[in-house]
């Protein structure tokens, strides 16, 4: 299992800017990337989570372990798919049509959102985490192991040494996770899922998932399996 000690976000607003807090006081080396000029995000970055590091996406990516694009999903593509070449990329991305858009122009209708990000990133190792709960929830919530206020998150992937690997980057940033080895039930915390905006304990959060197959939603989404 390799070890994560710089944290890299492509992204400076609201949720780049929750994650490299909790970073920063998980004791990891963070760095963040805007949509302009290192100048431009700086005094924000220096003001808003003092020690980290604003940068380009290039540096960003160099000299860091794990990245976090934590961008709309339709701007993932405006990523270069060779820029995160061999790395270890956490999928906390939604469609969300206020700031993406038509569904239809961000998306292919027969597959999940974290699919088509691993297929887009194919030299990448893709995980999905940290999208089902809020900003503020992230912000609020997360507590030390042990803790009985400490909330969950839902984390899934193909490779099973990467999500392990980004399980404990999840529980070193204060939260418990329920775990799955398979990036198509990303889909179980997707808008319009039981789980999407849930802010729930580990019992709570694995008892959702248990019993996803019998919801409406679960049951639409077998069904499209199918056809």
């Amino acid at each position: 299992m390799m070890t994560i000690k710089r944290v890299g976000i492509l992204g400076a607003g609201k949720v780049g800017i929750v994650l490299a807090g909790l970073a920063l006081d998980a004791g990891y080396e963070v760095r963040i990337s805007g949509s302009g000029a290192v100048d431009k995000i700086d005094l924000t970055i220096r003001t808003l989570v003092p020690g980290a590091i604003a940068a380009e996406n290039n540096e960003v990516v160099a000299n860091s372990d794990i990245i976090i694009p934590a961008i709309p999903l339709s701007r993932y593509k405006n990523i270069a798919a060779a820029l995160l070449k061999g790395k270890l990329v956490i999928d906390e991305m939604n469609y969300w049509w206020e700031t993406d858009g038509i569904r239809e122009e961000v998306l292919a209708p027969d597959s999940t959102s974290s699919e088509q990000v691993q297929a887009y990133f194919k030299d990448s190792t893709i995980v999905k985490a940290f999208n089902h709960m809020g900003y503020h929830n992230l912000q609020e919530e997360a507590r030390p192991q042990g803790d009985a206020k400490r909330k969950a998150l839902f984390v899934t992937g193909d490779d099973h040494a990467a999500v392990d690997e980004v399980a404990h980057f999840v529980d070193t940033m204060g939260f418990d996770q329920v775990i799955h080895y398979d990036i198509k039930d990303g889909i179980m915390t997707e808008p319009g899922s039981p789980l999407f905006g849930a802010s729930l304990s580990y019992k709570d959060l694995k008892d959702v998932i248990d019993h996803f197959d019998q919801t409406e939603f679960g049951q639409k989404i077998a069904a499209s399996k199918l056809n």
